[in-house]
């Protein structure tokens, strides 16, 4: 085989210099947008919780790490993260529990699934805020009249004035709409699952949950770890669904780390401690994101 001339590898060269040129004004905008909306304000973040800054004066101070030693000997802010957590593992376990019955009942309809999905996808596509100020006029006015009317106590008041149940109330709304997304993407991974394996477990004698143990659970586990992961960092940072619903209240029961920062920042005129807060709900997502992922089963189906 001949070897190429100078001149075709001269012609390559500067072919692949253009392709790379091209590539580079493609992703310089994500860069740009990157930059500018998460590295930025991150270094900012950081400078600022390391100042006494009230959010509003003119003049503020270096004052070290004390913002942060501040933070850690808070109650208010321990209090707020043990909420965020046991919110976070009741949101995980039901939304993982729930998408995937509803995904197992919808992938046995055949071809009528599709309307199904459709609807279940519906709560998705809603303003968290709209979802949750609905939720709210919902417990307000129109459960307590029919649990009064059935005689079930926990109904005939509202979930949302009560501290020991408000947390359940929120919760029950985010299920509602947090579940839309999940089960559409285990419907998605039950039918990627090959049929013949159903065949062949059948033949071999296998029953209905050695089949689900042994060949479903295997095809989901990609789709579950995505979904704790996400399910998991939308509980530690939940905000919305508690500020139109309950505000933290009552007797911040509900008060989340995301409603804290936010009371701290803007109303009182804690902006430097806020944010301090904030990189600590930073440091604490990552940490379980970390570990989740480390902690997850990676071994995919096809993996020796």
């Amino acid at each position: 085989m001949s070897k190429p001339s100078a001149r075709a590898v001269a012609s390559s060269t500067n072919g692949m210099k253009r392709r790379n040129r091209v590539m580079v004004l493609f992703t310089l905008p994500v860069v740009l947008l990157f930059s500018t909306f998460f590295t930025v304000p991150v270094i900012l973040g950081v400078y600022y919780s390391m100042t006494n800054w009230t959010g509003i004066a003119k003049d503020y101070k270096f004052i070290g790490l004390r913002n942060y030693g501040n933070v850690l000997t808070d109650k208010r802010f321990w209090n707020a993260i043990f909420f965020n957590f046991k919110y976070t593992i009741c949101l995980v376990i039901g939304v993982l529990v729930l998408s995937l019955l509803i995904a197992l009942a919808i992938n046995q309809l055949g071809k009528s699934s599709t309307v199904f999905r459709t609807i279940y996808f519906i709560p998705a596509v809603l303003s968290l805020v709209t979802v949750g100020l609905i939720w709210n006029e919902l417990f307000l006015r129109a459960f307590p009249p029919i649990g009064k009317a059935l005689n079930i106590g926990f109904l005939s008041t509202s979930l949302l004035g009560n501290p020991a149940t408000a947390m359940f109330g929120i919760l029950i709304v985010n299920l509602w709409q947090g579940c839309a997304t999940p089960t559409v993407l285990f419907i998605a991974g039950l039918q990627s699952v090959p049929k013949d394996l159903y065949e062949a477990a059948t033949i071999d004698g296998a029953n209905a949950w050695q089949k689900f143990k042994n060949i479903t659970v295997p095809f989901l586990l990609p789709i579950v770890t995505m979904l704790v992961i996400t399910t998991t960092k939308g509980g530690l940072t939940i905000f919305d669904y508690i500020q139109s619903m309950t505000a933290g209240g009552p007797a911040q029961a509900t008060e989340a780390i995301g409603i804290l920062i936010y009371r701290h920042a803007m109303s009182e005129g804690k902006f430097a401690q806020s944010v301090a807060e904030s990189m600590c709900l930073f440091v604490i997502v990552a940490i379980v994101s970390f570990a989740t992922i480390k902690l997850s089963s990676k071994k995919q189906v096809g993996d020796d």
